[in-house]
């Protein structure tokens, strides 16, 4: 929703709800600025109405009352518009509590507070601790990266956004068009999923290797928004988490050691390496080449293939 929208929307809700007469169309044009601006009494009347029903799609009780004169008046009566009461059990508030904590780093951390503050204030008891008996090991969500907070708030406006792009075996980073859909931390990293517009395809991007600013582009998304964007399952199965087969690779004695973790079995040759049998999954040649000489891929073949490919790339740029 445009800003100016937006803001209009919120100016007529205040004036419904804030009035103990109903207002007529006259009184509330003379009461908001955008209604002044608005030219024709046609060009208002279209515009009053289009607002009136979008405050109804959300939620906003209005009602319709006749004065004297016969003249349509509007208000919004706060004991119709009345939220329950707000309950939150100890896993709501936990829930609530780490939200918070990704603000903390960003510019809305006083935003985030504030909301906790009035939560409590509607009801969430001041003794609910929402880490339970180990507070002192209070869940973190980093927000180191300067992408984050352009990118979430473009994901929200539906933005699309222009940024460069180092990708884990390029030399150099490239320009990406991308129309942003949703952020997700996993393992302590934040990716953007969303439809990467020079490719024609959904991607992954982990926010650590965006160079440079988050440049925001007018226009419309492209492609549709899916209902459910799976960040985290797409990551892990580009990791090699998601695997159904293994590989055979040599590792250099004494290096390697995040692969040595994954690794299901390990043997020593007695000649600097030794040989592991590792999950493979999609995207586990991007990994491996993060190694460089400390692993030589045996088995199979077309790993060792994309492994020498992404090598190669390397070289030439």
């Amino acid at each position: 929703m445009a800003i100016a929208k937006a803001e209009r929307l919120m100016n007529l809700a205040l004036c419904l709800l804030g009035t103990r007469r109903p207002l007529t169309k006259r009184e509330l044009r003379e009461s908001i600025e955008a209604y002044l601006e608005a030219g024709s009494d046609e060009s208002f009347n279209r515009m009053f109405e289009r607002d009136k029903d979008d405050l109804r799609e959300l939620g906003l009780v209005i009602e319709i009352v006749e004065n004297l004169d016969g003249e349509a008046g509007y208000l919004a009566r706060r004991d119709s518009n009345r939220l329950p009461p707000i309950t939150l059990d100890a896993e709501e508030a936990a829930a609530l509590g780490l939200a918070a904590k990704v603000w903390q780093q960003a510019r809305l951390a006083g935003a985030a507070s504030g909301a906790l503050q009035k939560l409590r204030a509607a009801g969430l008891p001041e003794d609910v601790d929402p880490y339970g008996a180990h507070s002192a090991l209070e869940p973190r969500i980093p927000v180191h990266e300067a992408a984050f907070e352009p990118l979430m708030l473009a994901c929200r406006d539906r933005r699309p956004v222009v940024f460069d792009y180092r990708k884990a075996t390029a030399a150099q980073p490239e320009q990406r068009h991308v129309e942003p859909w949703a952020l997700e931390c996993w393992r302590g990293h934040w990716y953007l999923a969303g439809w990467d517009r020079d490719r024609g395809a959904e991607r992954v991007f982990r926010l650590s290797r965006i160079t440079g600013k988050v440049r925001s582009r007018t226009g419309r998304f492209t492609a549709p928004v899916p209902d459910v964007v799976t960040v985290r399952e797409t990551v892990a199965s580009w990791a090699g988490e998601i695997a159904d087969r293994s590989a055979r690779i040599l590792l250099r004695s004494g290096a390697g050691y995040p692969l040595r973790a994954k690794a299901t079995a390990v043997r020593e040759r007695g000649d600097g390496w030794d040989e592991l049998e590792i999950p493979y999954g999609h995207g586990l040649d991007a990994w491996l080449v993060e190694f460089g000489p400390d692993v030589v891929v045996l088995e199979p073949a077309e790993l060792r293939a994309d492994v020498v490919d992404r090598l190669r790339a390397v070289a030439k740029g």
